[in-house]
């Protein structure tokens, strides 16, 4: 008797950007329609000192872990801003699972960069003296400018009490890894002012996405635009990763 062949699962894995926690996907995950992991950085629960010895592989090392405990058989990963750098090593070391890979105005250095590496040669000389000494919490002003500039001010409160301060290493220490092979796209934030559309384009370059959406949207659009942001990735998947998906909605 021949056997019916069993349709892998493949679900999206969400890694945030800095300070922030996975529950800033909910409002996008929400009416999804795929499986979702909402993925956390590590000791989210502790104070600062516990977190500022942690190297970028402790990072990348926790998410990984977070995914390899999870039911998915493939993996679409989703980052945004920081979470790029992580999400570039996590599809390395997680190849033969990954299906996708999306870029939510995320930083994309080249192999062997950091997150410094992506920035203009200004920022790159004087962040790692700025993070040292003032540390990795912008102040509330900064923090409602950029981050926040197209939320609600409830929205913006909201994210600067939360804010959680990263180690120093996940912005300097650098990577083993390049751009996957995996079907990728690029969302590219029209009115992002903390990831200008020149930083962004030069992010795009070093991808090399075969997709490039533009949402008009500032930094945090799973907060501002949640609704725009599902149905690029709802589009994404059914036609750039797994079309048969398309006929099981």
């Amino acid at each position: 008797m021949k056997q019916e062949r069993v349709q892998e699962m493949i679900g999206f894995v969400f890694i945030h950007g800095a300070g922030l926690e996975g529950r800033v996907w909910e409002q996008v995950t929400d009416g999804l329609g795929f499986p979702a992991l909402l993925a956390d950085f590590p000791l989210r629960d502790k104070n600062y000192e516990c977190r500022r010895r942690l190297k970028l592989q402790d990072y990348v090392r926790h998410i990984r872990d977070q995914v390899l405990e999870w039911n998915a058989d493939r993996i679409v990963l989703v980052a945004h801003s920081l979470g790029g750098v992580l999400a570039l090593q996590l599809a390395a070391e997680l190849s033969e699972r990954l299906a996708g890979f999306v870029a939510v105005s995320a930083a994309i250095p080249k192999q062997g960069g950091s997150f410094l590496s992506t920035l203009p040669l200004p920022q790159r000389i004087l962040l790692p003296l700025l993070l040292s000494t003032a540390g990795t919490k912008p102040p509330a002003s900064v923090i409602r400018s950029g981050l926040c500039s197209d939320l609600s001010a409830e929205q913006a409160e909201d994210i600067f009490r939360g804010f959680v301060p990263e180690s120093v290493r996940v912005y300097t220490d650098r990577i083993d890894a390049s751009a996957p092979e995996a079907p990728k796209l690029y969302i590219r934030l029209k009115k992002d002012k903390e990831f200008g559309l020149p930083l962004q384009n030069k992010m795009i370059t070093n991808l090399s996405p075969q997709h490039v959406y533009d949402l008009d949207a500032g930094h945090l659009p799973m907060l501002s635009q949640p609704d725009q942001l599902r149905a690029m990735l709802q589009h994404f998947m059914t036609e750039a990763v797994n079309p048969l998906s398309s006929q099981k909605r």
